[in-house]
């Protein structure tokens, strides 16, 4: 049965790992929640922006006046969207068309093979094959992505980072299409074209190319709302990680499981990586695209092929229609998350990426990912979003690899049997043998295949009933609790970076008017974080925005939601040795095991790329010359130099820069005395701090790699920083 979104209530059925609400909580959805409701702009008025004789009105291509341009038609308020949406499918189908050859969105990735492993059967949920027997493996295929930029844009972009993972299972192939945010910034996926179009390159210009610091971007999510939880994730630190392998990845909807009996449950998707959560800082993503554009690429291309295989732990949100019921916000809302207090996740499986393409274009360019291909045991829910994603993906996957036989691409084959009628068409590998291409037909045996109503996929009845209208569910309408939520689950200086990042964003907007309609929304989540940005903006504090529905004030903090709240580790990482000629040959020796030690690398970077003599006269490759390995391309650094050595990178600018970028980037710094007047030249001798260790000895470096492990001395920051 599909949910029926009854008020919030304390005395809702169990469910599957999740917690209570409580029973003072307040009930800020309407008592029937299957209306519709018209989406307030930050300036007070409506999305939903009506013609008049100054305004011409908006059409389809074949000239029909559109009534509504922002809900996609559907049964009920949250119901599933209809296939007769003629303007839907219209303007999806010509945004999905606009590129050739590559992607209009994700263009820019990197693919990896490895295997998914199973560690709890999930059999009593859904009879999902690969879900049933502890210890199988099953072949994935994962491909990496930012969203905003082209092919040719840089890894480190701030952007959203594409997480999909394809399955190759015993009963067909499973693409679970995510993110490494759970969240998105449209709840229906009508309004997708709009928001590529606006954070894409301006039409009459050709740029600013994959970034969002400019006005159309900021004039879209100004009048959407719903845009401001994704908003808080973006801006936070998650949107320039580290690496792929220091990311999270989310399913993002939820979705549902169905069991042998046909029982359904609703399920969200997690993958949690091993080596923990990372990110940068935004001046040095800055630095990094110019000293390296293809830095997540080569960091795991390098990982996998020096035997670092990531993992990731594969974790289920599950819950029933008792707690969608009760649940403060609407399950179906993709700009909503379910907190891990109230659902935990539970850990069923491991992800491993342990090998990489032999081809770049025959795999990674021309893997097609498509979210409506689910395997039984696995069913959809109603989330608009996701049934437009549904819709959309075919006709992108025919515009880029130009045939409807893009599953004859090894990439994108089945590793199963397959049986069917389909034929013909361009670049067809291979069509089904024998006299029959139809059914059913009568030629028994010789006739083909045959549904199997056992075996094949079924699914879920639930029931559906409303009025056929374009229309949104009232319970789609608090848009900005949960972001609150988000930003008080962040530590100080994670608050200070969602900041920085928004000023710096609304300061490369040229229309006051947008900067200040951001701020007015951000006046609805956190006052502080609004009057920070307004400050940062020389801007007068505008009016909050009007809000279809209050700031929820009573939700708590979630630390899953911090990155640096989670387990930090040096494993995995790597150090920038910075080493000259006669440098200590058993303190550098010492670095290296304590590094290999802790699970992480090293790097030799010298003067020059022929490498370096030690003071014990052995020659030491370089992996980079000074110019060429910037201190911005290592999680920590250290410095081990001779007088000599340290008086000649005092002279030069870029050793300069390595030492300063690392202490600016609130980098971990090892150095022995003799370095000291490089450190001085670049001006942080006298600042030196509990950040920075001198090393003299091996039980030095083996403290120092010990203080790396927490990845960034951040109280630094403070004191660096004009806006601090």
């Amino acid at each position: 049965m599909v949910s029926k979104r009854k008020p919030p209530s304390s005395n809702g059925s169990a469910i599957v790992g999740a917690a209570k609400s409580p029973s003072d909580q307040p009930d800020i959805l309407a008592a029937e929640t299957e209306t519709s409701y018209r989406q307030p702009q930050g300036d007070g008025g409506e999305t939903h922006q009506t013609a008049n004789a100054e305004v011409e009105t908006l059409t389809t291509q074949q000239g029909i006046p559109i009534s509504d341009d922002q809900n996609a038609l559907r049964v009920g308020a949250r119901g599933p969207s209809l296939l007769e949406d003629f303007h839907f499918r219209e303007k999806i189908f010509h945004f999905d068309h606009e590129r050739i050859p590559e992607r209009v969105v994700h263009a820019r990735g990197f693919g990896v093979h490895g295997y998914f492993e199973l560690t709890k059967s999930l059999a009593d949920v859904t009879r999902a094959d690969l879900f049933q027997r502890v210890g199988e493996k099953t072949p994935a295929f994962v491909r990496f992505s930012t969203v905003a930029g082209s092919k040719g844009s840089f890894d480190l972009a701030r952007d959203v980072r594409g997480f999909a993972v394809k399955l190759y299972t015993k009963e067909g192939n499973w693409d679970l299409v995510g993110n490494n945010i759970p969240v998105f910034f449209i709840q229906d996926a009508i309004k997708f074209p709009d928001l590529i179009h606006s954070v894409k390159a301006a039409p009459d210009r050709g740029f600013p190319q994959a970034q969002s610091a400019h006005d159309n971007f900021w004039d879209f999510a100004s009048l959407s709302p719903e845009s401001f939880h994704m908003i808080m994730w973006i801006m936070s630190d998650r949107a320039i990680p580290r690496s792929f392998r220091f990311m999270e990845g989310f399913g993002v909807h939820s979705f549902r499981f169905v069991n042998a009996k046909g029982k359904s449950t609703f399920v969200k998707f997690h993958w949690k990586p091993k080596l923990g959560l990372q990110s940068v800082l935004w001046n040095e993503a800055v630095k990094i695209n110019g000293a390296d554009p293809d830095f997540h690429r080569r960091d795991l291309w390098e990982a996998i092929k020096g035997g670092h295989f990531p993992e990731w732990e594969f974790g289920v949100q599950l819950f029933d229609d008792a707690f969608a019921d009760r649940f403060e916000f609407d399950i179906l809302d993709a700009t909503k998350i379910i907190p891990e207090e109230q659902v935990p996740v539970q850990i069923v499986g491991r992800l491993v990426l342990d090998r990489t393409v032999d081809n770049f274009f025959a795999e990674t360019e021309q893997v097609a990912f498509c979210t409506q291909n689910i395997v039984p045991g696995i069913d959809f829910s109603d989330d608009p979003l996701l049934q437009g994603r549904n819709f959309s993906y075919l006709d992108t996957q025919l515009k880029r690899l130009g045939s409807p036989n893009f599953t004859h691409i090894p990439v994108n084959a089945p590793r199963c049997p397959m049986a069917h009628f389909q034929q013909d068409g361009h670049m067809a590998m291979k069509n089904p043998k024998g006299r029959a291409n139809y059914e059913p037909n009568s030629w028994g045996a010789l006739g083909g295949p045959r549904e199997n109503p056992e075996r094949g996929f079924t699914s879920f009845p639930a029931e559906v009933a409303g009025p056929k209208a374009r229309m949104r569910s009232e319970s789609f309408a608090d848009h900005y609790s949960q972001a609150r939520q988000f930003f008080i689950s962040q530590t100080p200086i994670e608050r200070k970076h969602i900041g920085d990042a928004l000023t710096f964003e609304l300061s490369k907007c040229e229309r006051p008017d947008i900067r200040a309609r951001v701020v007015s929304h951000l006046l609805n989540i956190d006052v502080a974080l609004a009057r920070r940005v307004a400050d940062g903006l020389r801007l007068e504090l505008p009016e909050p925005a009007k809000a279809a529905r209050p700031t929820r004030q009573d939700l708590p903090p979630s630390d899953p939601l911090s990155i640096l709240k989670h387990p930090k580790s040096f494993a995995g990482r790597k150090l920038g040795l910075l080493v000259t000629d006669g440098a200590d040959a058993k303190l550098v020796k010492a670095l290296i095991e304590a590094v290999e030690k802790a699970g992480a690398v090293y790097e030799i970077v010298a003067p020059y790329i022929g490498g370096v003599v030690l003071d014990d006269g052995v020659m030491l490759a370089a992996a980079q010359k000074i110019d060429g390995g910037p201190s911005v391309l290592y999680d920590a650094v250290a410095i081990i130099a001779s007088e000599t050595g340290a008086a000649d990178l005092a002279a030069d600018a870029t050793a300069r820069d390595f030492a300063s970028d690392a202490f600016a980037h609130c980098k971990f710094i090892g150095f022995t005395d003799a370095a000291m007047p490089l450190l001085e030249k670049a001006g942080v001798a006298e600042a030196l701090d509990e950040g920075c260790l001198r090393l003299s000895s091996g039980k030095d470096a083996a403290a120092f790699i010990a203080a790396c492990a927490e990845l960034r001395y951040w109280p630094r920051e403070l004191t660096v920083d004009l806006d601090a």
